[in-house]
């Protein structure tokens, strides 16, 4: 059974996510942040393809480059720019369908396997304070948080869900994990427009596992 977190819970934070708060708030995608010259050499971990994602009912998946460096997506998404925005020893890979479903991969290679354990559970904080971040910043936006819990593979994962809801009724639901193996931390980030009852939790979950035994 999931956990359902309200926002009311968590006090003292300021950002935002999630495409509807990101609109609401009239924020801009930022400059990609300059990647060491050395990050671009490392080999980069094995990522999720198009057809590992939740299958789509009526459009097929398209997926981009692995890329290096951060995401300009987790530059202005509050909920993960702290834990992986920095670009460095990271890589990314987005995803999209033709209609408004999208998703992310975020992989951060990481010094040690301390460094990774904490890295893991910074990103797992992060995610939990997301409702209060959006809130904070825009109240004109409701957002709930569901634990859909962890999951048994390599060195563990956990699963979020993300709905918010804005004053003039729209709605955004997104789904949120992230799993670690050995020192390589990384994140997938699914969302459409909808709510809890739209979210292919089920296939996320196989997503997720798929997207950590693939990384080594």
């Amino acid at each position: 059974m999931s956990k359902r977190i309200r926002a009311g819970t968590l006090t003292g934070l300021t950002g935002l996510t999630g495409l509807t708060a990101l609109t609401a708030a009239g924020l801009a995608l930022g400059t990609v942040l300059a990647v060491p010259a050395g990050a671009a050499t490392v080999r980069p971990p094995g990522f999720l393809s198009a057809a590992d994602l939740p299958p789509h009912p009526s459009s097929s998946w398209t997926a981009g480059k692995v890329t290096a460096g951060a995401s300009p997506d987790v530059e202005v998404d509050r909920c993960l720019a702290m834990a992986l925005g920095d670009g460095w020893d990271s890589w990314y890979r987005d995803f999209r369908t033709d209609l408004d479903t999208s998703a992310r991969q975020v992989s951060v290679e990481l010094s040690s396997v301390s460094a990774a354990k904490g890295r893991f559970s910074r990103v797992d904080q992060d995610i939990k304070s997301c409702p209060a971040w959006i809130e904070q910043a825009d109240p004109e936006v409701e957002a709930t948080l569901k634990d859909y819990g962890k999951l048994n593979v390599e060195e563990g994962a956990h699963v979020y869900g993300l709905h918010t809801e804005t004053s003039w009724g729209a709605t955004d639901i997104r789904l949120l994990s992230v799993g670690r193996d050995s020192t390589t931390v990384t994140v997938v980030d699914w969302g459409q427009l909808g709510d809890f009852g739209d979210a292919p939790v089920k296939a996320f979950k196989k997503t997720t596992v798929t997207a950590v035994n693939k990384l080594h």
